[in-house]
């Protein structure tokens, strides 16, 4: 406090006591009150629209809770040279007390302490469909989709050196093959998009903007105890490539599973050409069998229906947005009414639940549009924990492949703000006019996919030669 500044009409009577009078300053406690209010928001909207709409078994809301601020300054201090370098222009709040209180998923209630500790996986599968709104402009958007538009426009901007292979329609498609292919593909390079976690620490992902090689060996040394089983846990050996190829069978077996109960199967509805990607590099032709779909009761399914809310494409929205910001210019108390910060609720969750097929030009249509585009966004942007525990010893079939417990876990659902859409329009444009001038061609200068990837390595690994004295 700067004591020639202070001003007695900045506080205010807070309470007393015996001995002393608590006053408060005005300015600190708007923050501390509008803080509480974000974080609240968060959870509202967690818990009463996700939750309805990806599945309660899935969400996990957490709870507001109030910190003493000088615990807040110290844990900042503590932890800043521990973060990442590109994240350290965002500072963290040390004034209002507020957080959001969360389980940490990396480390599940369901292990049961043994010698072998539980393994996370979070993945952020991005939006797993292509547009077909008639307000989209560009051919070029119905035919690759957005995460391969923009792992392009990334490299060109420099803010990845190498392009993922990776995409989200081959993940969200249901079939195992290509499920596989993707998940590969996120090991293969995993951008901000995939980590792994052991015990609680992450043991693989990778830093923005950096060239480093991925380090395989360490990513096989930590698998490895996971996938030993039969005659393999007997000799010790396991091939790289087996131990990779098992990781991604149990955690695809983990996305398809809906975490209880019996969940039918539903078919692509996007017609066999619309469920491609064409900057995809898996074959088509590869695929020998399965069908093309997602158990209605998967966590991929859950999150591709809510993602499918966006049925205008922003193209088509930032219309309706423009309709909402007028009449909130000409009526500016209708915000709250109209629920356009919140609150987070069964009527905010109704309004986008019955919104009209058609537009009546009403501005209750654009919000309800709006309103679902956002939540849309928040599917589109979200993070899956899927947390592995193995079976004991007992539990195992020394024949067949490792057993694991595992839950699924839904994150990062925070609400998008309604005056981000004009940003989400000019990043949208940004990105494909990227693509097209480039014809899809990455940029000089960066690098190229690594050849044959990590499971090419993995099977260099295996290629050992034993001598043995004669």
């Amino acid at each position: 406090m700067e004591l020639d500044k202070m001003d007695e009409n900045d506080w205010k009577y807070h309470g007393e006591g015996n001995k002393s009078l608590v006053v408060s300053h005005v300015q600190v406690s708007r923050l501390a009150e509008q803080a509480f209010r974000q974080i609240q928001n968060i959870v509202d909207f967690s818990s009463n629209v996700m939750s309805s709409l990806l599945g309660e078994k899935f969400i996990h809301s957490g709870e507001v809770v109030k910190l003493p601020l000088e615990f807040v300054r110290q844990l900042s201090i503590k932890v800043q040279h521990q973060r990442p370098a590109w994240r350290c222009d965002k500072v963290m709040d040390i004034y209002s007390g507020c957080a959001l209180c969360l389980p940490n998923l990396t480390s599940p209630a369901l292990h049961q302490p043994t010698h072998t500790p539980p393994l996370c996986i979070e993945i952020k599968p991005k939006c797993g469909f292509l547009p077909s709104s008639k307000h989209v402009s560009k051919d070029i958007k119905t035919k690759v989709c957005r995460f391969c538009m923009h792992q392009h426009y990334k490299v060109a901007n420099g803010k990845w050196k190498r392009r993922s292979l990776y995409c989200p329609l081959d993940l969200f498609s249901g079939n195992r093959q290509r499920m596989h292919f993707a998940i590969r593909h996120l090991i293969e390079e995993p951008q901000n998009n995939f980590k792994i976690f052991k015990g609680g620490q992450c043991i693989y992902s990778s830093k923005e903007g950096s060239d480093d090689s991925l380090d395989l060996n360490s990513l096989l040394h930590h698998l490895r105890p996971y996938f030993m089983y039969g005659n393999n846990r007997i000799n010790s050996h396991m091939t790289g490539k087996a131990v990779l190829n098992d990781f991604i069978q149990v955690l695809v077996n983990a996305l398809l599973s809906g975490g209880g109960g019996d969940g039918g199967v539903v078919m692509d509805r996007q017609g066999e050409g619309r469920s491609f990607c064409e900057a995809s590099h898996f074959n088509r032709e590869r695929i020998r069998h399965g069908s093309q779909g997602l158990p209605s009761d998967s966590v991929l399914f859950r999150i591709l229906q809510t993602q499918m809310l966006d049925t205008l494409d922003i193209e088509g929205l930032h219309p309706l947005y423009r309709r909402v910001e007028q009449h909130l210019q000409d009526f500016p108390k209708e915000r709250t009414r109209l629920q356009i910060d919140g609150p987070y609720n069964e009527a905010f969750l109704e309004k986008l639940q019955k919104c009209p097929t058609e537009d009546d030009g009403s501005v209750e249509y654009a919000v309800a549009k709006v309103h679902q585009y956002r939540v849309a966004m928040t599917a589109k942007d979200c993070s899956i924990m899927v947390a592995l525990v193995p079976s004991t010893e007992e539990e195992e079939d020394d024949e067949g492949p490792p057993a694991f417990s595992y839950s699924v876990s839904i994150l990062d659902l925070d609400p998008k703000p309604f005056d981000s859409i004009p940003r989400q329009l000019r990043l949208d444009q940004r990105i494909v006019s990227c693509y097209l001038r480039t014809g899809g061609s990455l940029p000089k200068g960066s690098l190229p996919p690594l050849p044959g990837g990590i499971f090419a390595a993995a099977e260099r690994e295996d290629c050992t030669l034993l001598f043995h004295p004669v």
